[in-house]
């Protein structure tokens, strides 16, 4: 049995550092001495290449330290006290975040899924339904819809099931919030058919995520109508949400959204995930679902699952039946082919 620091690792894609060119920027502008709160030069820079990115000339965009900090700072900002944020079922923040944005006040309310997504039809039912009931004033109200690209499940929206959302929510006055935590994996994926400049134009605030895609930290929050949530800004101050060495967040979505890496860092995880599905699949293993991206999920028997970690780090992620659970592998920006055939090898003298 390896040890932890011998094991490849597959549990999810923020466990390397950072792509080298932000480490590079970071030592290169170490003892450049700079304003505070992201009113740097870095982070002016950063704002302006995700304004072009985007084809959002006028967008706000703000940094920010993590995905939890991130939904519960939108999420808290846009609701009023009496309202709940429409969120599907696997959503992160009703799964994955400790009860974090209901620690503000706001419920989740959770809806139906498939495969993670939610549609246009569910929400206009449930809305009738809502209003339907004699007593929905007793009841938290429906204020926003959050939904992520990817999905916790790895799956995706298409441009049309997106234009479906925003239409149904614009109908009803209801925010759509995209958390993009994965959102370079989307990028970089042969199926998706959602760009940057689409979610600047049909949500009302979404997020280009760093954490999970090349950088050591952070969060570029993209508001596409100036002023959409009345003094965010000071609303990030209030949530512990404002980092004083801002510089660092813009540094690092400077350096990623320069010669366009931001759209391209993540190909390397789709390949190394589209290679180890491939052999996966000749070799008659079961998947949960098929999901595009870089997380893969299988169903195993328990025995396979502990046998193989340990070597191999992966997740587990729920029971299947008496017998058998759900386990995930996840690529990131820095899985290496090598690491996928190490993997493929140690699962091959399993099978023997």
């Amino acid at each position: 049995m390896k040890s932890d620091l011998e094991k490849i690792n597959f549990t999810s894609d923020y466990m390397e550092g950072a792509h080298p060119n932000i480490i590079k920027k970071l030592i290169e502008t170490n003892n450049i001495q700079t304003d505070g709160y992201g009113t740097d030069m870095y982070c002016t820079s950063a704002r302006e290449k995700i304004r072009k990115a985007c084809n959002c000339p006028n967008a706000e965009v703000h940094f920010l330290v993590g995905g939890t900090q991130t939904n519960l700072t939108v999420i808290s900002s846009l609701l009023r006290p009496y309202e709940g944020v429409l969120c599907p079922a696997s959503g992160h923040i009703a799964k994955f975040e400790a009860g974090a944005t209901e620690a503000t006040g706001h419920k989740i309310i959770e809806l139906p899924s498939n495969y993670g997504k939610i549609d246009a039809e569910t929400i206009e039912r449930y809305l009738i339904n809502f209003y339907g009931n004699s007593n929905f004033e007793h009841m938290a109200a429906p204020g926003m819809v959050y939904i992520s690209q990817p999905t916790e499940y790895g799956t995706l929206y298409s441009l049309e099931e997106l234009k479906e959302l925003s239409r149904v929510c614009h109908e009803n006055d209801l925010p759509l919030y995209v958390d993009g935590a994965r959102l370079a994996y989307a990028l970089a994926c042969d199926e998706n058919d959602v760009t940057l400049a689409d979610l600047a134009q049909l949500t009302d605030v979404f997020y280009i995520g760093g954490t999970k895609c090349g950088a050591l930290f952070g969060e570029a929050l993209v508001i596409p109508k100036p002023n959409y949530i009345p003094r965010f800004f000071t609303m990030m101050k209030q949530r512990g949400a404002l980092l004083a060495k801002g510089r660092i967040l813009g540094i690092q979505f400077d350096v990623l959204f320069e010669n366009d890496l931001y759209l391209h860092i993540g190909e390397s995880a789709i390949a190394c995930a589209n290679k180890l599905k491939k052999w996966l699949k000749d070799n008659h293993f079961d998947f949960y679902f098929n999901s595009p991206t870089n997380q893969i999920f299988l169903v195993v028997e328990d025995s396979f699952a502990k046998a193989l970690n340990e070597n191999v780090n992966f997740s587990f992620c729920e029971r299947f039946n008496e017998d058998h659970i759900v386990i995930r592998f996840a690529t990131s920006w820095d899985t290496k082919e090598a690491y996928i055939n190490e993997l493929i090898e140690e699962i091959e003298d399993l099978l023997k």
